[in-house]
């Protein structure tokens, strides 16, 4: 893959009379700086984790957090496949009345 610099892949894409949008390096600057952070703070919870002992106490909460999380995501699954079924419901063709 190419590492082409922001000028050569605007000029590429919009040419050399369009004009670069207001305040995009400082937004690019800005987002690396904070994935960067992002990632930092990810590696030094890891770190922190891995040399401090935790109490039984301590362990169960990440344990009961962790599977509320789980919880909630399988419970976003639930609805959205509610919501498929229900949109395949709708869009069914209804030809038989429904009492006789």
């Amino acid at each position: 893959m190419e590492s082409n610099s922001i000028e050569s892949l605007l000029l590429r894409h919009y040419g050399n009379t369009a004009p670069a949008p207001a305040g995009l390096e400082e937004q690019l600057y800005g987002s690396v700086r904070h994935k960067a952070n992002e990632a930092l703070r990810a590696q030094l919870a890891r770190t922190r984790l891995q040399q401090k002992r935790l109490s039984r106490r301590q362990a169960v909460r990440l344990m009961v957090k962790g599977a509320g999380e789980a919880g909630v995501g399988l419970l976003s699954l639930g609805v959205e496949g509610l919501q498929v079924l229900e949109t395949a419901l709708v869009n069914q063709e209804t030809r038989q009345p429904v009492l006789p």
